[in-house]
């Protein structure tokens, strides 16, 4: 059969799969020809991570977007080479997988340098896979550089969109066109996504230390390949953001970068990683704290359980590469865990191996109790009948709590009414009681007293 006849049906296909959700925007292109920047103009935000050396973004990234009140979704992809190292390939490969779930392509160049061989070969790519396509002369910063833009005509995409992705020029104009070429959207009820209904989606951070495996875990968990794993630490540089139904319900797991010391982060691409990955952990429901148990708890990864204390969001921790522990040695293992994450109190300790999938299964029924408790009410009456049960097995010396009410959740916060100050020693008894009566798991617990009565 030739090709012409095989991509007809496949065509077809995924023409109804799309008409069935929000368009895809994807921008691509070789390194270093102002993707991100492009991208982070349309948002209105910089969203994804810019600097002047090429290959800085790798994973792909799904950010929300909106021109004249037309909603779609735009891709950031990493620069697409044919060939080169094993990561080279990895990132161009999730190129290729955007390109092939577009509904309009903006594929960028740049007009100081012009056409090359690597744009050609994306030009090529992109036009097999069919979606319509806008050739972006990305950098055309004033006038005297718009003659250079038609040089690019050779590239067979039609005819160029001047703009500057730095300074806004020709960015409207584009965006006019990509609006007028996305298909239609379904506005059914059946398909409506969750953010639209205002259903929350519980947000799961992955945490951790440059090469802990988190990447491997994240896609162990999602089930497909859409963040880069590499050995070289420091792989993924943005914070990526995937969806998926479990039996526990839809999550939103989102892959991290590495944070390492301060002193190694102060400036450039790593610097902005950081801060990606810590605006990830802060908007989180839970964080899984990735740890690589050849090398155990350090001291960066307790500074990193400590940011997850304040984050004030519930905590998993996973001992990754489990497998590859001595037997001798994972009493040691443990015991440093235990130690040096002490603080992070009734988190549970998951022993994995994310390359092999050994032990992963029990990560999302960790999740899924972490969340339920995060976001647990408890009547008042409940509440006030444990705090009178609690006080009659064990009284607080020279004080008496009166009653209690649960003030908020995520995290659970109660306010106690007491007749005088209690000691640390004593709260925490009763946040003990109040964790074991309730079944509240891992989640923290913020007790606030109130001195008042007799």
């Amino acid at each position: 059969m030739s090709p012409t006849a095989e991509a007809g049906p496949a065509t077809s296909e995924r023409t109804d799969e799309r008409s069935t959700r929000t368009p895809v925007v994807v921008v691509a292109g070789r390194p270093n020809v102002g993707k991100s920047t492009l991208v982070n103009r349309i948002v209105g935000r910089r969203a994804a991570v810019v600097e002047s050396e090429p290959g800085v973004t790798r994973d792909r990234k799904a950010l929300d977007a909106e021109w004249n009140g037309v909603g779609f979704t735009l891709i950031d992809t990493g620069g697409w080479l044919g060939r080169g190292d094993e990561l080279t390939i990895k990132v161009s490969g999730q190129s290729e997988r955007a390109l092939a779930d577009a509904d309009v392509v903006l594929m960028v160049t740049d007009v100081m340098v012009g056409a090359t061989d690597e744009d050609l070969e994306i030009a090529r790519l992109v036009k097999r896979l069919g979606p319509p396509v806008l050739l972006v002369a990305n950098k055309v910063d004033d006038t005297n550089r718009e003659a250079g833009a038609w040089d690019l005509i050779s590239l067979g995409l039609g005819d160029p969109w001047p703009i500057s992705a730095l300074h806004g020029r020709g960015t409207g104009d584009l965006l006019d066109e990509v609006v007028r070429l996305l298909p239609a959207a379904d506005t059914g009820d059946a398909d409506v996504d969750d953010s639209a209904r205002g259903i929350d989606i519980p947000r799961v951070a992955l945490v951790g230390r440059p090469n802990a495996g988190k990447s491997t875990l994240f896609n162990r968990l999602v089930g497909e390949e859409r963040s880069i794993v590499h050995d070289l630490p420091g792989t993924t540089r943005d914070a990526v953001d995937t969806v998926i139904e479990t039996p526990e319900g839809k999550f939103c797991f989102v892959d991290t970068a590495g944070m390492r010391r301060p002193a190694r982060t102060d400036y450039g691409t790593e610097h902005h990683s950081v801060l990606r990955a810590l605006d990830a952990l802060d908007g989180a429901d839970i964080a899984l704290l990735v740890i690589d148990a050849t090398v155990g708890a350090t001291h960066q990864d307790q500074r990193l359980a400590e940011r997850v204390g304040v984050a004030g969001c519930p905590s998993v921790v996973v001992l990754n590469k489990w497998d590859l522990v001595a037997t001798e040695d994972r009493e040691d293992v443990l015991a440093g865990v235990g130690d040096r994450l002490a603080f992070l109190g009734e988190a549970p300790v998951l022993r994995i191996s994310a390359k092999s999938g050994r032990n992963v299964h029990k990560v999302l029924p960790a999740v899924h109790e972490a969340v339920a408790a995060y976001h647990t009410r408890i009547p008042t009456g409940a509440l006030n009948r444990a705090l009178r049960d609690l006080q009659a097995k064990h009284p607080a010396p020279r004080s008496r709590i009166r009653y209690g009410v649960q003030g908020a959740a995520d995290p659970p916060t109660f306010t106690l009414f007491a007749t005088a100050r209690m000691s640390a020693d004593y709260l925490r008894y009763v946040e003990h009681q109040i964790r074991e009566r309730f079944d509240l798991g891992p989640t923290p617990i913020k007790l606030r007293v109130r001195i008042g009565g007799r």
